[in-house]
């Protein structure tokens, strides 16, 4: 199919961490990207693949020094490309999934 075939490509592409010079707390979002803020473990997965959010909506729980962080959406529209996980361990800046409007 046509979307398997893209999200494998898209993945490759968005593979270099762009460094800004100014520190943002929260989620690393660039352009359509959820990227994790930290290294931690996803307990909990609160969106499916071809969702509509809104910006604001809980996306993700982390668990990171014992602390439970809520990822939510930095923008409105559909989750695409979730490879998101309960039970995975992420690095910080790992792409949670994209938004795309």
């Amino acid at each position: 199919s046509l979307g398997m075939s893209l999200a494998r490509t898209g993945l490759a592409a968005g593979a270099k961490p762009k460094r800004r010079a100014a520190k943002k707390s929260g989620p690393v979002a660039s352009g359509d990207t959820l990227a994790s803020p930290m290294q931690g473990t996803i307990v909990k997965v609160a969106v499916e693949e071809g969702q509509e959010v809104k910006e604001g909506d809980l996306v993700v729980v982390l668990e990171a020094m014992k602390m439970e962080q809520p990822l939510n959406a930095h923008r409105s529209g559909i989750v695409k490309r979730l490879t998101a996980e309960v039970g995975a361990s992420v690095a910080s800046g790992a792409a949670m999934c994209e938004i795309t409007s």
